[in-house]
């Protein structure tokens, strides 16, 4: 386990400024301690500092996971890839979301993108490709999403039109369960 590079950082702050904008500082700094971001077999985790320190005594074969972690870098280590299990904290600080119909989130649960017909509400001035967070009506976290027209497109389209790029759901976690750290 080890801190991310310059480069790694970068790419990485960029991806989540995509989600909550210039809200990461409140990750690094919580109420309750201080966290960090750190890379291991590629992947993020974002973990308490008090418990990292404590790790530092386990070698890195043996370590398998520590903290949450947030995604990983892809093979070429260029692109960062989100991954569900960082819904918790993107929900908590996200500066778009938009909100499904009940009957639009069993499809989007399922891995398929939004269409305007399933669409219950979206964030005003949520401007095109923009991360969002998607959530039920009764606003419970249901995943993440990158929008593909605008708040002001959004009202023009027709209802088979699609609206928001599926990302990861957390439905992931039966799909993707023997994958998921």
């Amino acid at each position: 386990m080890r801190p991310l590079t310059d480069e790694e950082t970068e790419i990485f702050f960029k991806k989540l400024a995509r989600y909550i904008g210039t809200n990461v500082k409140h990750l690094i700094q919580q109420p309750d301690g201080n966290y960090c971001f750190r890379l291991h077999n590629k992947r993020v985790y974002y973990v308490e500092e008090r418990l990292m320190k404590r790790a530092t005594n386990v070698a890195r074969e043996n370590l398998k996971s520590l903290g949450v972690c947030f995604g990983r870098f892809t093979g070429s280590g260029q692109k960062f890839v989100l991954q569900i299990t960082a819904l918790e904290y993107l929900a908590q600080y996200a500066k778009y979301k938009i909100w499904l119909k009940p009957s639009a989130e069993q499809t989007f649960l399922y891995g398929n993108h939004v269409m305007k017909s399933g669409l219950g509400r979206i964030t005003d001035n949520t401007p095109q490709y923009q991360g969002v967070v998607v959530y039920s009506m009764s606003d419970i976290p249901l995943g993440f999403a990158a929008v593909a027209k605008s708040t002001q497109d959004c009202r023009k389209v027709d209802p088979s039109a699609v609206v928001a790029f599926h990302q990861a759901d957390v439905g992931e976690y039966v799909r993707h369960e023997d994958t998921l750290v």
